[in-house]
């Protein structure tokens, strides 16, 4: 495998999700991986959220960067309905540009299933263009993992930290059907294969640019 490395110093990261526990899930081990070896200061915008998924986007994204300091913007529009709410998505990252110039932005990939997720993989690249974008992905119903072109090596003991905190940070999701460790677990470790390593979390990006 080619092995490419971010800049030396400390991080600014953007996480942005539609859904309370989608940064968790898409990318929490590389987070887990990234506080555990670089200085970071974190912000994370949650476009959805109310009640009880609200409480749980405030207290979680920080836990899956223990030590780092990380501000939390919860929206709490509907759930599933984000493009009938486009020019209200767009404003809230454009006003969160005003303040966060990420060297490193987390979103969904732009192929995803689910009509929230693609709205922000379509929006996030035009209103960060100069920071590098990875495209997280989720598990669902809907069977759209596809080909990816970026990874990140996870540890097993931070693969299976990130399934314990899913499971604590997220107790309201934890009666369907799909949402177990196993879960979890198996993509990491396909995606490790792929790889070479036990266990990693898979991205893809759009643009790159290198530098020699």
């Amino acid at each position: 495998m080619i092995e490419l490395t971010l800049p030396a110093g400390s991080l600014q990261v953007l996480c942005v999700g539609a859904h309370p526990d989608d940064i968790e899930i898409g990318c929490g081990g590389t987070l887990l991986t990234l506080a555990a070896a670089r200085e970071v200061t974190a912000t994370a915008v949650v476009l959805t959220g109310a009640g009880d998924r609200h409480d749980e986007a405030l207290k979680s994204t920080g836990r899956f960067l223990p030590g780092a300091a990380v501000d939390v913007r919860v929206v709490g529009l509907r759930d599933g309905r984000l493009p009938a709410h486009w020019d209200e998505v767009k404003d809230t990252l454009e006003t969160a540009a005003r303040d966060v110039r990420p060297d490193l932005v987390f979103a969904p990939r732009r192929d995803d299933a689910h009509q929230d997720h693609r709205l922000l993989a379509e929006l996030v690249p035009t209103v960060w263009r100069d920071a590098l974008v990875l495209g997280y992905e989720i598990p669902k119903w809907d069977g759209d993992l596809g080909t990816v072109t970026h990874y990140v090596p996870v540890s097993p003991e931070l693969a299976r930290r990130k399934a314990e905190l899913l499971d604590d940070c997220f107790p309201s999701q934890i009666d369907r059907d799909w949402w177990d460790e196993e879960t979890f677990l198996s993509l990491m470790r396909l995606r490790g294969v792929e790889c070479r390593s036990r266990y990693a979390e898979a991205f893809t990006v759009t643009k790159a640019r290198l530098a020699f």
